[in-house]
């Protein structure tokens, strides 16, 4: 470590008084030295480049900090805290490598990061080769398109059942995110049918052609259910603990308007339909496949027809198209139609719902 403490006395000077290039040059010969001994180092010694690193890159331009990100993003013993202040620089070309790759930042780490962070750090820890629930849970509510699908595509993400079902939401609108989903392994058995029972059916037949042939199998058969569940108004997933929640709530005079809004505003899908489900005698199932179907004109009709106001069904609507933006066409159109439906119209057609699901295929 001689040649390490050598390099020490300069430092101040450098720092304090040193040109650009004086410093990035006391930063490269750092570099290389740590780079060299670093399998060899003790805790003291990664301590002592930790200080000295952090001394310099306060005081560097982007393109040096972004070099040394690159350079120590993939060493197992990298100074932590220097790894901790890049992956947090605005910049996501010095963030991006050590995002990506380092092994000194741990799930706490990452949780901070994604939870403020941009888009393009979000996308940087979706490529980690593991990532754990509470990072994923993150980058799923708040990634965009871009993130969901390259987080849906890594094995190495382990992704919790909340993540599975904002996932799936979104692939309702994202054919490519899908057929993503479809394809992973861990996809618990009633999500993946749910997937599949939301899929158009270009996309179903794209996962028949593309999928192992066990995983062909399992999606023809679920396929063949869920093409009989239609028919008979079956729920295509359990919805009795909702239920049970939405009875409950409703016999204590608990359950109106302002619950179903908020249960949709929070994405929470089944007691959303469970609610829909108590608030307008409509059975679950019927409700479900509503939810499903590519327009929104029977979304309206039931909150019509309860006597819901037009921010109600707006939330979710919301919720229906994975919160995406809210100044969309499709809701303008929606709410011109929600003014124009009258309620006794609506009324009649719940009546049918309410009695006759197998009426439901022409309904969606």
């Amino acid at each position: 470590m001689a040649p390490a403490f050598s390099l020490i006395p300069e430092l101040e000077s450098v720092v304090r008084h040193g040109s650009d290039e004086r410093r990035l040059d006391a930063l490269r010969r750092i570099t290389a030295l740590f780079l060299h001994g670093s399998s060899r180092f003790n805790d003291d010694h990664i301590r002592l480049f930790d200080a000295v690193f952090v001394m310099l890159i306060n005081e560097i331009e982007s393109k040096a900090r972004e070099e040394l990100s690159r350079q120590l993003a993939p060493v197992a013993r990298s100074p932590i805290a220097v790894v901790r202040r890049l992956a947090r620089d605005e910049d996501i070309m010095v963030a991006g490598p050590v995002l990506a790759q380092s092994p000194r930042l741990v799930t706490a780490d990452l949780v901070e990061i994604a939870g403020s962070m941009s888009p393009e750090h979000l996308y940087a820890i979706s490529s980690r080769t593991a990532i754990e629930e509470p990072v994923t849970d993150i980058l799923v509510r708040r990634g965009d398109f871009i993130v969901r699908r390259k987080l849906a595509g890594n094995s190495g993400a382990k992704i919790s059942e909340n993540g599975f079902t904002t996932l799936i939401r979104s692939a309702e609108h994202d054919s490519v995110l899908a057929e993503t989903v479809a394809l992973r392994s861990d996809v618990p058995d009633h999500m993946f049918r749910e997937l599949l029972s939301r899929a158009t059916e270009v996309v179903q037949r794209r996962l028949l052609a593309n999928a192992r042939p066990e995983t062909q199998a399992r999606i023809q058969t679920i396929l063949t259910r869920i093409s009989g569940e239609v028919l008979t108004g079956k729920p295509t997933r359990d919805f009795s603990e909702a239920e049970a929640r939405m009875r409950a709530l409703a016999e204590t005079g608990q359950l109106g308007e302002v619950d179903l809004a908020d249960f949709a505003r929070k994405q929470s899908y089944d007691d959303t339909v469970a609610a829909l489900s108590q608030l307008t005698g409509v059975p679950t199932g019927v409700v479900d496949r509503l939810m499903c179907g590519e327009r929104p004109d029977p979304i309206l009709i039931l909150c019509k027809a309860a006597g819901h106001a037009w921010p109600t069904a707006r939330e979710i609507l919301l919720a229906r198209l994975g919160n995406r933006g809210k100044g969309a066409p499709s809701l303008d159109a929606a709410s011109a139609n929600f003014d124009r439906l009258s309620a006794a119209t609506a009324r009649r057609v719940v009546r049918f719902w309410q009695v006759s699901p197998v009426g439901l295929k022409n309904a969606v």
